[in-house]
């Protein structure tokens, strides 16, 4: 045949839109799903892959992380974030390279692959670099530049720059697996001079934007000391909020700021295990799901998780908001895998593409082992399997854009060793730099 056809039979579809969990086969012609039945003719197939005992579900999607920062797993732990940031992340930093930041890139990419994650939206320096390790690894990506000026003009021209030359360079790069957002760092890194800028350059581009918002009370003390106003308050004031911007963290919510993000449809990333292990708070995520606001789930960087599995942060997401609020109902195990598919397709505009198992969808899809010690015997259904028990090691193929970039456990794109070798060699260099 001339398209490149997969037929993915027998699997357990769980789907976000409905939850129906049908038993069912699916084939992928080039890079999309091209059919969905009970059964589905074999011949002149390309590709047969047997799921039966396998869970088939949408491609998991990270909306907020920093892939780079996996070279600095571990590197400094068990601290508060202005502590973490100030005297040990930000002097790591000053010594990156593109070359370091590729290969971080890189061993995120087997991370995420491994465990489940097809697309992820990463906020770092060294991006086009980064853009190649996308290329390469065959996962789809958000990408954008993080901007700090601290109010410093030319550094404001320089960031809003390299930012530009991101999206003029890599949007649409990838066979379209790329997209470029802006990414002011957060309220307190960036002028309002620059957020302001940001918005402009959106709203001309059609962009969307990443941010770091009300993650600490450290920062809201900042911002309400600086603009009398706290952080979402402030930046609905300079007209900073919209339904394209991806607003990350969101611990410390006040009311009348859940408001603003429904009112102004903002997207957020909650990210729970990077919050608990810097001792950040817990975003009230039950709260905001209830004012129908749109949440998805994302792992931070692996230097504040330390891991980059959706699975193990979907599970801690459901459980804190259980603990946190005394109610065992609240982020049900179907609204957990909605937060990493349909809501994170969502949160970065691609939803008509990813997200869900539909016909005419991008073929972004993943297989779960059932035959497994942690997943036996079956749960009542196929989404409280996942969440409560399951993790990363239990994926077992992983699909982006209908190219297997994992089959039965291993890797079909990246040689992990020489990787592994080369993100050991990069941390060692840049310990030696400081």
């Amino acid at each position: 045949m001339s398209d490149n056809t997969i037929l993915i039979k027998n699997a357990l579809i769980l789907n976000p839109n409905n939850f129906e969990n049908k038993k069912q086969s699916l084939l992928i012609k080039d890079d999309l799903i091209s059919q969905i039945a009970d059964e589905i003719d074999e011949n002149n197939v390309d590709k047969i892959i047997d799921a039966n005992g396998k869970i088939l579900l949408p491609g998991l999607i990270n909306t907020h992380t920093h892939l780079s920062m996996t070279l600095f797993r571990g590197l400094a732990d068990d601290l508060s974030l202005d502590s973490w940031l100030n005297d040990h992340i930000w002097p790591m930093e000053a010594n990156l390279n593109g070359d370091y930041c590729y290969i971080g890139a890189l061993l995120g990419a087997v991370e995420l692959i491994k465990s489940g994650t097809t697309t992820f939206s990463d906020m770092y320096f060294y991006m086009e670099d980064v853009a190649r390790a996308v290329e390469d690894s065959g996962i789809r990506a958000v990408l954008s530049y993080g901007m700090i000026d601290f109010g410093d003009a030319e550094k404001r021209e320089n960031e809003i720059k390299e930012n530009l030359e991101l999206y003029n360079n890599c949007n649409g790069m990838a066979d379209g697996r790329i997209k470029v957002f802006l990414g002011p760092h957060s309220p307190y890194t960036a002028s309002e001079e620059l957020l302001i800028k940001v918005r402009e350059i959106a709203d001309e581009y059609n962009m969307g934007i990443h941010i770091h918002v009300s993650e600490t009370q450290k920062e809201i003390d900042d911002v309400s000391t600086e603009k009398g106003l706290r952080p979402f308050e402030y930046l609905e004031k300079i007209g900073f909020l919209g339904p394209d911007v991806v607003a990350a963290h969101c611990v410390w919510l006040s009311d009348e700021e859940i408001e603003i993000i429904k009112k102004h449809n903002v997207k957020v990333s909650h990210n729970p295990c990077s919050n608990m292990k810097l001792a950040s708070g817990i975003s009230p995520v039950s709260k905001l799901i209830e004012n129908d606001v749109c949440v998805s789930i994302g792992t931070d960087g692996a230097s504040s998780n330390n891991n980059l599995d959706l699975i193990e942060e979907l599970k801690t997401a459901s459980l804190l908001q259980k603990v946190s609020t005394l109610d065992p109902k609240v982020l049900s195990s179907d609204e957990a895998i909605q937060m990493a598919t349909i809501k994170g397709a969502e949160a970065l505009g691609l939803e008509d593409e990813i997200g869900s198992i539909e016909v005419g969808k991008k073929a972004d899809i993943i297989l779960i082992e059932t035959n497994a010690a942690n997943m036996t015997p079956d749960s009542s259904n196929l989404s409280s399997n996942i969440i409560y028990s399951a993790n990363g090691s239990n994926v077992d193929t992983t699909i982006c854009n209908g190219k297997i970039l994992m089959e039965n456990k291993k890797l079909t794109v990246l040689n992990e060793d020489e990787i592994f070798d080369k993100a050991r060699q990069a941390i060692k260099e840049l310990k030696e730099a400081i």
